[in-house]
Formats: C-alpha cells, sequence, structure tokens
C-alpha cells in the first residue's frame, strides 16, 4: 500500500510540473529572429561579430534555470576577447529591473562538487545500513511442534548475505563515483567559457541563467541577455511565457 501510494504522490507531483518556451524578438536591423530545428533562435550581427543564441531545450522547466546556447563567431582580422563575466541579464517587472544572475562553470561545478559530496554521504549510509543487515542474516529463530523455541546461526547464510552486500555496496560506490565523473565532464564540454577568439573562430556553449522573476499579472516573463565580445555590445530580448500560451 505504501509503495502504491509512492507511485501516485510521484505522479501527482509530475503532473503538476508545467514546462515554458521562449522567444526572440530582434531589437534593431542587426538581428534576425527565425526558426532552426523546430527552435526558436535569434542571430546577432554587428561590426566584428556574430551572435547566434537559442534555448538549449524545447521547453523550460518553469521555475528553473533558463539555459541557451550560444554561438560566437568573430568576423574581424584581429583576435577577440570573451568573458563570460561580461554577460549580463536583466529583466523588467512593473517599470522595475531586476538583475539576473549568469551561472559560471566554476559555479556549476561547485554545485557539482557539492551534489557529490551529499551523493558519497548517502551512499555511505546505504553501504552500512546494508552491510549491516547482512551481518545479522546468519541468525534465525524456530519453533518446535511441542512448544520450544530458540535462535541459531547460519554461517553459510552470513556468508552468503555477506557476499551479497559486499557486491552491492561496491556497485552503488562505483555508480555514485562514475556518474559525479560524468557529469563533470559534460559540464567541461558543454557550458560557455572564457575565450579568446581567433579571426573567422566560432566557440559556443551553454549559458545558465537564475529563475526569472514571476510577473504579477502572471504575463510572460521578458528580459534581456547582453553579450559583449570585444567592443560589440549584443542585445537579446527575450520573452519566457507558460507553454502553448
Amino acid at each position: 500500500m505504501r509503495i502504491v501510494s509512492l507511485v501516485v504522490l510521484c505522479t501527482m507531483v509530475g503532473g503538476c510540473v508545467t514546462t515554458e518556451t521562449v522567444q526572440f524578438k530582434a531589437s534593431n536591423p542587426q538581428q534576425q529572429a527565425m526558426v532552426r530545428d523546430g527552435q526558436p533562435a535569434i542571430v546577432s550581427r554587428q561590426k566584428s561579430s556574430v551572435v547566434l543564441v537559442r534555448p538549449a531545450a524545447r521547453q523550460l522547466q518553469a521555475g528553473g534555470r533558463p539555459v541557451f546556447v550560444v554561438g560566437i563567431n568573430n568576423l574581424g582580422r584581429a583576435p577577440l576577447e570573451f568573458r563570460v563575466a561580461q554577460v549580463e541579464a536583466n529583466q523588467v517587472v512593473a517599470g522595475q529591473e531586476f538583475q539576473m544572475t549568469v551561472v559560471t562553470y566554476e559555479m556549476l561545478a561547485q554545485e557539482e562538487k557539492n551534489r557529490q559530496v551529499a551523493a558519497a554521504i548517502l551512499t555511505g549510509l546505504a553501504a552500512g545500513a546494508n552491510a549491516y543487515s547482512a551481518s545479522r542474516a546468519g541468525y534465525g529463530s524456530y519453533t518446535t511442534p511441542s512448544g520450544r523455541s530458540g535462535t541459531f546461526y547460519s554461517p553459510t547464510a552470513a556468508a552468503i548475505a555477506h557476499n551479497t552486500a559486499a557486491a552491492q555496496n561496491e556497485a552503488m560506490i562505483v555508480g555514485t563515483i562514475e556518474r559525479g565523473q560524468a557529469n563533470m565532464a559534460a559540464l567541461e564540454q558543454t557550458v560557455l567559457k572564457d575565450n579568446t577568439l581567433m579571426p573567422g573562430e566560432w566557440v559556443g556553449g551553454q549559458l545558465h541563467l537564475s529563475p526569472p522573476t514571476n510577473p504579477p499579472s502572471g504575463s510572460s516573463k521578458n528580459y534581456s541577455i547582453i553579450i559583449n565580445v570585444g567592443g560589440d555590445r549584443h542585445v537579446i530580448e527575450v520573452a519566457q511565457a507558460p507553454a502553448g500560451a
């Protein structure tokens, strides 16, 4: 009954999760909003650079961090400097401007390290509980037809339980380590970082932002992403609204 109730609860919670989509608005003649592979995108061209932005997923989780894929191209004949610290994101709600945090690779890596520490603690607790259960597996009780009762110990049952628990614990620990390593590798490969762009070079990656504030009216969340490349300033206007709205 407890398992059935848990499944029902998870289904109900999952059904409450809402998703949102984004749209881009060209704010000047040097920009063009478009659709790429079924997803909205925008191209912004300045004197020395081109910036391409699209959402990292077709739908965003409401209340979650919006993630965008950003591509940057150096059109000039000299190297251009790009720094994530110079990226800005601002949202206007009811006439007030709020700054959205750009979540850098270093911040994401630290979050992952913290998650790995928590996962290691939970894995250790689970392994300890598993080992304790195995240590008690050889003990049992009996009752004879005449009503006598007592306890017994089976070395064979204890050995089997110990070996099984050891294998399970090893699998849990290895799985925890491998997931952590895979997550760190994914961050290294996908997240946008500082770069010196050589002439004609493209660089890109994921740009993570803190969740935008919900407007009082329930309308779309409008915010700007400012991407500075060398002396170029690309202002990307984003409207984020519930899917299907």
